[in-house]
This record gives structure tokens, C-alpha cells and sequence, in this order.
């Protein structure tokens, strides 16, 4: 009979080999984000269709110079949660961008995504509570939804109809919470808003949307796919991050100034995180205004996903029906199968990340594309020249459609 590990170095070791068995154990690598959708790997230059820098903003000069604007003249951190010491003026005026942008009376920063959603939901919900959430959330709307003590239940993936079938079947909570992204992360699919919206009102819900992937990507302005369906905001609690589109770092809320209030006296992530640098607010507005006139990058990056989506699935490529937008994954199903594609094209000279479980469920491993303004047609070219040869050479044809 094996020995059972005795230390907890034993312990880790052996939990680490397991992930190893499993094909899903993960470290870390050097990474040199470089200009023009580039970035280096161990001295190879690769074209970046990892990120979430989907409008091209990370290292656009206007966001730089805001950023060394406000280091010259107060520094780089906040030195405080801003409940101690207060927003700065670099805060004061990003919330109020946000605001804007959202077209919400008021909005609230968090150290990040993560934060917003954690914080959001444990301030919202409590035991007495009943949240439902959509089976395909991400994971930081899944954690917050736990942490906060509510009868929490599931729906299947953007199904509104057994959305309202499981509530129309609860009673007797104190507050009932409907959560879910509005583009998916990982499918790159989008949530049916309007319905649950509708569900929401009919059954005295109140809809919670994380617009990470959908913020500076859709509507006309950017403000996210709340606002291309033209839904009203001001019942809708609207989370956002600025790591992706606004090519940043933190999270934020929007929505009545009673929430904002109540979220800055009662979301722990806020209250006791030091607040966000000064040069990452400074930049943060810089970002919204070029998203807001600068739709030109919008209107790019939604024919490029079209044209890379088209061109794959007629290459015999495995990419969801609902998928709309810069995330484009292509489903391989193995974990190993998916991580040697992934190495077959960064042979090529691009880099696209392997996604396996538990990120996705099991048998669903992916190859997850994502898009940026800043590889503009030639990256594209690149990419979808790459795929072609891994497909020439045999690759991923179990699983192509």
C-alpha cells in the first residue's frame, strides 16, 4: 500500500503531479509585451492573440502620457484604501468618466474585476437571499455568489426560459439577484439581456451584469452590449473591468448613487484594498475618451472577428455557433491535443492561449483567440495563415466541424 504523503511540501508535490497526469498543470513564462501586437518569448517575436487588449489601447501614447502626467505631479499610489484617504482627483474624475460612459448617476473603483464582482455580490446578498447564475459565469461571479451566503442555484447557459421557470418556482427571499456576463469569456457568446431583464421586472429580480468583454467593445459608444440593445441602465447593476478594452488595470461599478453609497460603506474588496494608482486612473480616463471618439477601432475589430470566425469554421474548424465578437475559441475537446496546437502555432510565430479544465468543463478544451485593434490585417493574415498550416498538417481534425 502506498504511503499517504505526510508534510504538506509531500502533499503539494503529489497534488502537483496529478495536475501534471491530468494535462492540466500550469507555470509561469516571460512575456515582453512589445508594440504593434507583438510581444517576445524567449527571443522569438510572436503576434499577440492572448490578451484582452482588444481596442489596441495598453500602450497607445495618449494613456502614457496622461500616466506620466500624473506621476510628475503627485506620484504613483494611492497610499490608502480610498475610504481612509479619500479619492484623489485622478479617482474622482474616472468615476466620473465611467458614469458617463454608462450613462448611470455614479460608479465605484476596485483593485480589479475580481474585486467588483466579489465585493458587488457580498455586499448585495446575504443568507436570507436567493441568487441564480448562469452556468458559464466566470469564476470571480461564481466565488462572489458563494461567499455571500445565499441560496445560491444554477441555470443552464444562457437559457432564460429555465431562468424563469427555477424562479417563478422561489418564494419567501428577501432579495432574489439574476447574475451573468453579457459576453461570455470563453465562448464569446452573449447573454439573452433583454429576457432577463424581462424576467427581472416580472418576477422582482434584480439583473446583475459583468461587462468585462463587452465594455469599449459594443455600443456606439462603447459602453457595452447593455447599451448596443439599448436596455435601460438604471435597472440593471452594471460591473466592469478596465483590464480589458480599456487596456488597464482595476474594476468598477455603476449604477444609482444609493448603490454606490451602500457598496462604498458595506464591499469589503473597496474598503480595504489601497485604492488604484494614480497613473492607472489618470490613464483609465484618457482610455474612455479615446473609446468614446475613436469608434473606428470598434468597427475594425468587429469585421476582423467576423472574417477570422468565417474563415476558420470554413477551414473545419470547431467554433461555437453564438460566438460574436474579438473572443473566438476554437474547441479541441483534449487537453493535450490543445496545448500541442498551441505550441504548433506559436512555432509559427503566434500566440494564442490553451484553455483547459477547470476554466472550461471537461471535454472542452479550446484554443481561446483573442483579437486586438493593435495586430490591424496583417496579424490577422498571420493568424489565420497559421491555423491553415496546423490543419494542413492534420491537426484538430477530430473535432472540426
Amino acid at each position: 500500500m502506498n504511503a499517504v504523503p505526510s508534510t504538506l511540501e509531500q502533499q503539494l508535490a503529489a497534488q502537483l503531479e496529478s495536475l501534471k497526469q491530468a494535462g492540466q498543470h500550469r507555470h509561469s513564462r516571460l512575456v515582453l509585451p512589445c508594440p504593434g501586437g507583438h510581444c517576445q518569448i524567449d527571443a522569438r517575436e510572436c503576434w499577440n492573440f492572448a490578451g484582452n487588449d482588444y481596442l489596441g489601447l495598453a500602450d497607445h501614447p495618449s494613456l502614457i502620457t496622461a500616466a506620466e502626467a500624473a506621476i510628475s505631479q503627485a506620484g504613483l499610489g494611492a497610499r490608502a484604501s480610498v475610504l481612509v484617504s479619500g479619492y484623489t482627483p485622478w479617482h474622482a474624475e474616472l468615476t466620473a468618466r465611467l458614469a458617463i460612459l454608462k450613462q448611470t448617476p455614479a460608479a465605484l473603483l476596485f483593485p480589479s474585476g475580481y474585486a467588483a464582482n466579489v465585493g458587488t455580490l457580498c455586499a448585495l446578498a446575504g443568507p436570507d437571499d436567493l441568487i441564480l447564475c448562469d452556468r458559464l459565469n466566470h469564476a470571480s461571479l461564481i466565488d462572489g455568489c458563494r461567499l455571500s451566503r445565499a441560496r445560491f442555484q444554477v441555470y443552464p447557459h444562457a437559457d432564460a426560459a429555465a431562468c424563469r421557470r427555477i424562479l417563478s418556482q422561489q418564494a419567501g427571499y428577501r432579495r432574489t439577484f439574476i447574475v451573468t456576463e453579457s459576453v461570455f469569456s470563453m465562448d464569446g457568446d452573449h447573454a439573452p439581456l433583454a429576457e432577463l431583464l424581462q424576467i427581472a421586472d416580472d418576477l422582482e429580480a434584480q439583473l446583475i451584469v459583468d461587462e468585462a468583454h463587452a465594455t469599449g467593445v459594443f455600443g456606439e459608444t462603447g459602453a457595452g452590449l447593455l447599451s448596443a440593445l439599448d436596455l435601460p441602465h438604471d435597472r440593471v447593476i452594471s460591473i466592469g473591468t478596465l483590464s480589458k478594452a480599456v487596456g488597464l488595470q482595476g474594476g468598477f461599478v455603476c449604477g444609482s448613487a444609493t448603490l454606490i453609497d451602500w457598496l462604498w460603506n458595506s464591499a469589503r474588496t473597496h474598503m480595504f484594498s489601497t485604492g488604484l494608482s494614480l497613473p492607472v486612473c489618470a490613464a483609465g480616463c484618457a482610455a474612455i475618451d479615446l473609446i468614446r471618439t475613436e469608434p473606428e477601432r470598434r468597427d475594425w475589430l468587429a469585421r476582423a472577428s467576423a472574417h477570422v470566425i468565417s474563415t476558420l469554421r470554413a477551414d473545419g474548424w470547431n467554433i461555437p455557433p453564438a460566438t460574436v465578437g474579438p473572443v473566438v475559441p476554437v474547441i479541441i475537446g483534449s487537453e493535450a491535443e490543445t496545448m500541442q496546437l498551441a505550441r504548433q502555432l506559436e512555432e509559427q510565430g503566434i500566440l494564442v492561449a490553451g484553455i483547459r479544465p477547470p476554466t472550461v468543463p471537461k471535454g472542452t478544451s479550446r484554443l481561446r483567440v483573442s483579437l486586438s485593434y493593435a495586430v490591424q490585417d496583417c496579424g490577422i493574415d498571420a493568424l489565420l495563415q497559421a491555423f491553415s498550416a496546423c490543419r494542413q498538417a492534420g491537426h484538430g481534425q477530430q473535432n472540426g466541424q
